[in-house]
């Protein structure tokens, strides 16, 4: 059997703000060719958790390895080449054409001053046709709606071509057709071994994931396969029950979705 290809590892994280424990001994690992989904209710942590291994915020404990290598170790720059980060609330100058925001994806291989060639502009194109941004690349991001600044901010974390890539809520301002394009995406980087982590709140499309991790009160709560009646029962417990778990048959067979409770 193959040794599993881990891309990113943390073990034992802690993080404490405020006097309040915000991530309590959490271990994760992210192999390449699979993502996983972090779920749980508001305050459980999800989104520290997701820029620690960033290596946005620093645990008081516990330590995160990206290619075998501490985060610690790694310069800015080497960091952004093996980690693509979308955060919760995008950020990007407002007068900036669309294929200029993509571009900046390729700052961590070009440095300020690099000049883009062949193998750069390719990346940006591939990036704004899988978030089918390319329709309105030449537009100015105040120009755009909250789902077209979305969809720009995610192709600048897909021209990185980073090895790891962590998702804060990518899927926030999209209508339904927007959020399947998203889950589209994903599934590439998965063809192409990338290792991805989502934050989502939207429990139905988490649970498309090859991996789900429920987060509760800074802890890893459980961890499991969407189709995993454990993992069903942890996800209604740490949502004192507001939602259950049910079993669809879709065209490419069993789906998995989040139903409200009676």
């Amino acid at each position: 059997m193959n040794a599993i290809d881990v891309r990113l590892e943390a073990r034992g994280i802690g993080v404490t703000l405020g006097g309040q424990r915000v991530l309590d001994e959490v271990s994760i690992q992210l192999p390449a060719g699979q993502w996983t989904a972090i779920v749980g209710p508001n305050g459980a942590g999800k989104s520290t958790l997701l820029s620690v291994l960033a290596g946005l915020r620093r645990a008081d404990r516990g330590e995160v390895h990206v290619g075998g290598e501490r985060i610690e170790a790694l310069s800015t720059r080497e960091r952004a080449r093996r980690i693509g980060w979308l955060a919760q609330q995008g950020e990007a100058d407002g007068d900036l054409a669309v294929r200029d925001i993509a571009q900046l994806g390729r700052l961590p291989h070009l440095g300020l001053f690099g000049t883009p060639g062949a193998e750069d502009r390719l990346a940006v194109e591939l990036a704004m046709e899988a978030t089918g941004a390319t329709a309105f690349a030449d537009r100015r991001l105040g120009e755009l709606s909250g789902g077209e600044r979305q969809r720009a901010l995610l192709a600048r974390v897909l021209a990185v071509q980073a090895p790891v890539v962590l998702l804060d809520e990518p899927t926030t301002h999209l209508d339904a057709p927007h959020q399947r394009a998203v889950l589209c995406c994903i599934t590439g980087l998965v063809r192409q071994r990338t290792a991805v982590a989502v934050v989502l709140h939207d429990l139905t499309l988490a649970l498309a994931a090859d991996r789900v991790v429920v987060m509760h009160r800074g802890r890893m709560h459980a961890a499991g396969s969407p189709g995993d009646p454990a993992l069903h029962s942890a996800i209604a417990d740490v949502f004192e029950q507001a939602i259950s778990i049910e079993r669809i048959e879709g065209r490419d067979g069993p789906r998995w979705v989040a139903v409200p409770s009676p």
